[in-house]
């Protein structure tokens, strides 16, 4: 079952007109929430982000934040959910083919789940291999926009490359993954990940660990970091929803700290699924 724009529908029942400028122009804004143990997790902030990416592209937000609660928490128990990711869509609405729009455009809104493990991972017991490529992305990459094209390429060359996450570089700096924010932790301990700003993503993982971190008073620092910096790492982690914490093992064929995946990214993960249970 899913949602399209009010209605709950078999998925082979559900469509959106041609003339959506989702379609069209990847006019819109997408989210996605992990759901554990039937549980959405973090989803608050999930949507609290999609208001503002909406706000940032002018796209008026369609529910309140108790609406999209339920018709999530409904769309879950419709589909008997208990693990996996619910997906969140909306785009400026259908008119005919133009870069202007009427201002009156009713918003389209869909609304998906997807059964995954998220708490296991194939990958997590020998860690995640990445590759460094260059960031073909725009300037507003904190507006999680469905214009995905530089992402899909990044993660088709991963693909290619036998690994399973990108981490782009702009000017000699990571600023983040394909689909994921990037971490590494000194030989000195000092955990960095790349400060807020246009150039990334606002990762709501991200938020919850660096709140993990700071409960356990744990030293991180919101600074760039280079290509050569990360190399050197003690460790390295990526966070998104669908990964949670995933320990990085190499970067570029280059080991980081002894090729296995780090005691602090396999602590901070397993703390983070116990406070999403909780």
């Amino acid at each position: 079952m899913v949602y399209v724009s009010g209605a709950f529908l078999p998925i082979e029942e559900a469509s959106i007109p041609v003339m959506d400028r989702g379609f069209l122009f990847g006019d819109g804004i997408y989210e996605v929430t992990a759901v554990i143990a039937g549980r959405l997790v973090d989803n608050e902030a999930h949507l609290q982000r999609l208001d503002r990416s909406l706000r940032e592209i002018d796209i008026p937000n369609p529910h309140s934040l108790g609406t999209w609660t339920a018709i999530q928490k409904e769309l879950v128990a419709l589909n008997g959910l208990t693990e996996g990711l619910i997906y969140i869509e909306v785009t400026r609405g259908v008119s005919e083919r133009d870069f202007l729009s009427p201002a009156d455009l009713k918003p389209t809104v869909v609304i998906f789940t997807q059964a995954k493990p998220v708490r296991t991972n194939a990958t997590l017991a020998k860690g995640a291999q990445v590759i460094t490529l260059p960031d073909l992305r725009w300037a507003r990459r904190d507006i999680k926009s469905t214009s995905l094209l530089a992402q899909v390429l990044a993660k088709r060359s991963a693909a290619a490359a036998g690994v399973s996450e990108a981490w782009m570089v702009e000017d000699g700096m990571i600023t983040e993954g394909a689909s994921s924010t990037a971490f590494v932790i000194t030989p000195a301990g000092e955990i960095i990940t790349r400060p807020l700003s246009h150039a990334v993503l606002p990762g709501v993982t991200r938020r919850a660990i660096l709140r993990l971190l700071e409960e356990r008073e744990l030293t991180f620092v919101e600074r760039p970091f280079s290509v050569e910096e990360a190399l050197k790492a003690r460790e390295a982690f990526f966070t998104s929803a669908s990964t949670i914490v995933m320990p990085v093992v190499t970067i570029d064929g280059h080991p980081i700290g002894d090729g296995t995946p780090g005691p602090l990214a396999m602590q901070l993960r397993d703390l983070y699924i116990e406070a999403a249970l909780d």
